[in-house]
């Protein structure tokens, strides 16, 4: 939310947001990047660690943002961006004028590198390499993201203090952990000399330990979208990386999805490596990003994209899409909450993406991801209740016609409909803390005589809760293979169901129908 009527949402805006969340019972905000920056890419370009972009307030704001969250319950962590820096950063601009600077070691040069693998450009269709040259240098620099983004040097030993001092900073602000922007590309060490590609990965563990000595209870989460093999080098032994994005399993759960089948999800679950007891998935529907697709097979995208985004407009990069699920799902109610039902009882934490509690829909006119990132929506006054602002000077256009405006679908209008998404996304949180087994417990696929329902049981401290999800457009009545949980009772399900009944050991299931059941010690 604006807060000075810029068009820009800011701290002061997004404090005043803080009851709303308070409301659905959110636990921890993360924020995207607000660090100073010329906004490149979405303030992933940073130009100074130490500071608040002035269009976002001040390091005043953000100081009273995280008191008024603290006494919320709300907990804060923050983008931590550290693969690369802005061209405009001091440190670059000292390293290009200066060869003896201690800067220049902070960066990744070459006079004459090797031709690009296009695998590893990060914007394809912008970029057509890794390297630029800086003339004032003389010599080419490393950015896998856009050449305005050149990247640090994590060989560095220096570097590394630099980052851990990033950290301390705002952990003494009082945030409670950091999201790794980039992590694979952090460690890769591509084209730095004499780079020990073993000791880079350690230095995972190094951020863990500095983030722990300064304060215990904070958390790093990992944006690493990579193959199984490649997850354990970010867990470690659980002296790494507290929590990872599940970008794999997201992505089978879309599979599935497309076929109305459960199979693709059960093998994703079953494709995730074991993971240290003290670490955690993070899952979600949708994020700030494109819906990635590139870990499935090419007919298996191909499958995800006739469902889901069946025009060229609604695709990006080749292997993703940039929409919004109510879009996605041509906002069919009873899809929308088995999605979200599904996500919040997978193995993991829940992640929501803003809007999301309310169904907002996505803006396929404007350019690459900013398709999903347009203003939230508050109420029906001008510009979604985002801004006092003209339209034209909004960061981004509001959605303002069809069945995702802002003037039918907004957060006032939903609160005093008692049977809007977001009093059904309210109730869903709340129950998800009750049924602490699905984060916590040991879990397990349960088999079943129709594929088209996921059913799994997770366990934790003599406590079981089973969830089943009807991926498919019929009814059906599902029978448990395993006789081993009986006594079932309902804790949340899309309708009022007849109790179970042990006798028969049939349930019952809408088209696409969800149930939570809790089984009873007898």
């Amino acid at each position: 939310m604006d807060s000075d009527s810029d068009g820009i949402g800011d701290f002061q805006g997004l404090t005043k947001c803080l009851d709303h969340l308070s409301g659905i019972g959110i636990t921890c905000l993360w924020l995207l990047p607000f660090y100073a920056s010329p906004n490149r890419d979405n303030g992933y370009d940073v130009m100074d660690y130490y500071s608040v972009d002035p269009r976002l307030g001040t390091l005043g704001d953000f100081v009273e943002f995280m008191h008024q969250a603290r006494e919320r319950g709300i907990r804060v962590i923050v983008d931590l961006v550290v693969n690369h820096t802005s061209i405009q950063h001091p440190w670059f601009q000292a390293a290009r004028k200066d060869k003896n600077s201690k800067y220049r070691d902070f960066y990744v040069w070459s006079e004459d590198p090797p031709k690009s693998d296009p695998k590893l450009l990060m914007f394809p269709n912008v970029e057509d390499s890794i390297w630029d040259y800086d003339k004032r240098a003389g010599a080419y620099y490393l950015h896998h993201f856009y050449k305005e983004q050149p990247d640090l040097n994590i060989a560095n030993p220096t570097v590394r203090e630099e980052i851990c001092k990033i950290m301390g900073f705002w952990l003494e602000l009082g945030v409670s952990g950091f999201r790794i922007d980039a992590a694979p590309f952090l460690i890769k060490g591509i084209g730095i000399e004499g780079a020990n590609q073993q000791d880079l990965p350690d230095f995972l563990a190094q951020m863990r330990e500095f983030l722990s000595a300064r304060r215990g209870d904070a958390i790093l989460l990992a944006e690493a979208n990579v193959p199984p093999d490649q997850i354990p080098i970010y867990f470690g032994n659980g002296d790494k990386m507290h929590m990872l994005f599940n970008f794999l399993l997201n992505q089978y759960v879309f599979l599935a999805l497309a076929r109305q089948e459960a199979s693709p999800l059960r093998d994703g679950l079953k494709t995730l490596p074991e993971m240290p007891k003290n670490c955690q998935w993070l899952n979600f529907v949708r994020h700030h990003d494109e819906l990635a697709l590139d870990r499935l097979s090419q007919s298996q995208q191909e499958e995800v994209f006739q469902a889901f985004a069946p025009d060229e407009n609604m695709r990006i990069y080749g292997h993703g899409i940039r929409r919004r699920l109510p879009p996605m799902l041509d906002s069919d109610s009873r899809r929308i909450e088995l999605v979200y039902s599904l996500m919040f009882s997978l193995p993991g934490t829940p992640l929501i993406r803003y809007g999301e509690e309310i169904g907002m829909g996505e803006n396929l006119s404007l350019p690459g991801r900013d398709s999903v990132r347009t203003p939230m929506q508050w109420s029906n006054a001008a510009n979604g209740g985002f801004s006092a602002a003209p339209a034209a000077a909004l960061s981004r256009p509001v959605i303002t016609e069809g069945e995702y405006g802002y003037e039918r679908v907004n957060v006032a209008k939903e609160q005093r409909d008692p049977n809007s998404l977001v009093n059904w996304m309210e109730r869903l949180v709340r129950l998800r803390k009750q049924c602490p087994e699905f984060g916590r417990g040991q879990w397990q696929i349960l088999e079943t005589d129709e594929p088209c329902v996921f059913a799994h049981c997770c366990e934790w401290e003599g406590n079981a809760v089973i969830a089943l999800h009807n991926l498919s457009d019929r009814k059906c009545i599902v029978r448990l293979k395993s006789s081993e949980y009986q006594h079932l009772s309902d804790v949340f399900g899309d309708r009022q169901y007849e109790a179970v009944s042990d006798d028969s050991g049939s349930i019952p299931l809408e088209a696409y129908g969800y149930r939570w059941l809790r089984v009873n010690q007898m």
